[in-house]
């Protein structure tokens, strides 16, 4: 494959950091890499290297001649004064940007909601952002350099954003590095992983879930002294091997090796001890929403929500912004009254929420850590049964990422992950047995949502959490709901039924509810019609061929030797070559499909 990008030998600090030392990778069309680490390691500032924004204070970073590349920054470079149109497509002509694909698609996926017309000065901080994808996706790249892409997309958005992203080159053209949280998108998307710590940069094959295989197989050969942070990795790996790809049809982690690091590793949850225990502390009723509808100024934003909150139930709350999610955690909070029907709680009812305003920390703001710590319990019990153990408000800061020099450190000068960290595990203390967590991935890096997906695994109580994260909210629910239309519906099918009730409903809806920016779709006809059936006939063939091409290699990973670990990775690389063209070549059978069909 042809090079697009290289660095040798990158050195850089800062006055009181070396953040990299001697870093030599490189980048190759159809390259598409994930960047993984823990938060102040190095990630933002590797892409911003890479992509010219920053210079190293030694070494160099190369391009090959006239590459194109984009990037997508943390810094807002958004002019007020723009309108939205003229911020996407600048002074092109509507005709022109109108009849391109890509354009269509950008804006269809990602500001079909927003005013075409509206200026950039009256957006939130969210739709700024959107505007800012959208911008530079529009625009024709060789590589695309993205920090925190999915930062202020909802489920469905970053859905769009994956498929795009994925079917954006040819195979084997184009580039993508990504600095993401977002461990799901990870997954679809990247072809390999980098993961930053300690001024280094190693590589991996494959996404998220190859990348935590290999990893685990890498400190179990090693015989890792990080026994804990080890045993984090194989349990996801437990849950990504059981869980979610379980639930597809064609799953993407299914190699011996992780059968094998996984065998002695138990369910995520004791599902019935925790579910006693919940019994035990909140009784038989929790809360009951009966009947229960709210309007504002007259106008209905829930009806009829019939729900009975069970002890110990973990559940997901799906909705797209404004859809009514904040008003059915306040009916159960009860910061928000019924208008029709009625809510019921139990008598032993003790509700927190860790909600998205890092501000309720202010007033104490100018504690210490360890001060505020020895204000409240001295003790801390997780798991149930045997498994039950105290620990210290220390212990568990130190399970969620603190090191004991920063109980020292006033509140005001954490950082604002360490300040999500510190609120979580002040509601924690507070011994609630009903758990709101409002969008709590926030600020946290893939390490930090592990333990966090770890602690929550041992507490014993009914968890409602409301999140874009598909694959927090995957990991640490055991059932998905969605608000559709000011309804409450139960999914079944999860996330994935979720996308296909929003995909149904969008086309329901009426034309003049739909954006005014795009035109209409046309419908296939004559020779174009021929060759689109051409088409997706060829298409069936060679994916087809790719799926058995791909079932053959795994199926002969079991004969090589499993100690051999580079041959291991790369066997484990051709198939996930196989799988992502096979992918890509899905997604245009689905386009010409859909395009048949119209």
């Amino acid at each position: 494959m042809a090079h697009l990008l290289g660095a040798e030998s990158l050195h850089l600090e800062y006055p009181t950091k070396v953040v990299f030392d001697a870093v030599t990778i490189g980048v190759n069309e159809g390259d598409r890499i994930g960047i993984v680490g823990r938060n102040g390691d190095g990630k933002s500032s590797l892409l911003r290297m890479l992509s010219g924004l920053v210079e190293p204070n030694a070494g160099k970073v190369t391009r090959r001649g006239g590459v194109r590349v984009g990037v997508l920054d943390q810094q807002d470079s958004l002019d007020d004064a723009d309108t939205i149109g003229r911020a996407v497509v600048g002074d092109t002509p509507e005709h022109e940007w109108a009849g391109d694909a890509r354009t269509r698609d950008v804006i269809a996926g990602l500001l079909a909601d927003l005013d075409w017309g509206a200026r950039i000065g009256t957006l939130s901080g969210g739709q700024r952002r959107r505007v800012q994808l959208a911008q530079l996706l529009v625009g024709d790249w060789d590589l695309i350099c993205v920090d925190e892409p999915t930062n202020h997309l909802d489920v469905e958005a970053i859905t769009w954003l994956a498929g795009h992203l994925k079917r954006r080159w040819a195979p084997n053209t184009g580039g993508l590095l990504m600095v993401t949280h977002d461990r799901w998108i990870l997954d679809e998307v990247c072809t390999a992983t980098w993961e930053v710590h300690d001024r280094i940069v190693e590589p991996f094959d494959g996404g998220y879930a190859a990348y935590i295989l290999q990893r685990v197989e890498r400190d179990r050969m090693a015989a890792a002294t990080e026994q804990r942070r080890q045993n984090l990795a194989r349990k996801e790996l437990a849950w990504l091997r059981r869980g979610a790809p379980a639930r597809t049809s064609k799953p993407k982690f299914r190699i011996d090796a992780a059968n094998a690091l996984i065998a002695d590793v138990p369910a995520l949850r004791d599902t019935v001890s925790l579910q006693s225990l919940a019994a035990t502390r909140l009784g038989k009723d929790v809360v009951d929403l009966l009947d229960a509808g709210v309007a504002f100024d007259d106008r209905p934003v829930l009806r009829d929500v019939e729900w009975r909150i069970a002890p110990g139930e973990r559940t997901g709350i799906l909705g797209v912004n404004g859809a009514g999610k904040s008003t059915l955690l306040g009916l159960i909070d009860g910061s928000v009254s019924p208008t029709s029907g009625r809510v019921k709680r139990g008598k032993t009812v003790k509700v927190a929420a860790l909600s998205q305003r890092l501000d309720e920390l202010d007033e104490i703001a100018n504690e210490p850590v360890r001060v505020v710590l020895g204000s409240l319990r001295t003790t801390y019990a997780v798991g149930s049964g045997s498994k039950k153990a105290e620990l210290t408000p220390a212990q568990l800061l130190e399970q969620l990422g603190f090191t004991s020099a920063q109980l020292s450190t006033p509140v005001k000068d954490l950082s604002g992950g360490q300040r999500r960290r510190l609120q979580l595990l002040l509601i924690l203390l507070d011994q609630p047995n009903v758990l709101i967590l409002d969008e709590p991935t926030n600020d946290l890096d893939t390490d930090m949502l592990a333990a966090l997906e770890d602690l929550l695994d041992s507490w014993p109580g009914t968890l409602l959490v409301v999140s874009h994260d598909r694959y927090f909210l995957e990991r640490v629910t055991d059932q998905q709901y969605a608000i559709l239309g000011g309804h409450l519906r139960h999914l079944p099918g999860g996330v994935d039924e979720y996308l296909k009730l929003r995909t149904l409903e969008q086309k329901a809806a009426p034309a003049a509810t739909k954006s005014a920016v795009l035109p209409q779709e046309t419908v296939l006809s004559g020779a174009a019609l021929r060759a689109a059936e051409k088409e997706l006939a060829s298409l069936e063939r060679r994916i087809e061929r790719l799926q058995q091409q791909a079932a053959d290699a795994r199926a002969g990973l079991a004969d090589l030797d499993q100690s051999d670990y580079q041959l291991l990775g790369s066997e484990t690389a051709k198939i996930t070559a196989l799988d992502n063209e096979a992918s890509s070549l899905e997604e245009r059978w689905l386009e010409l499909s859909e395009a048949l069909d119209v």
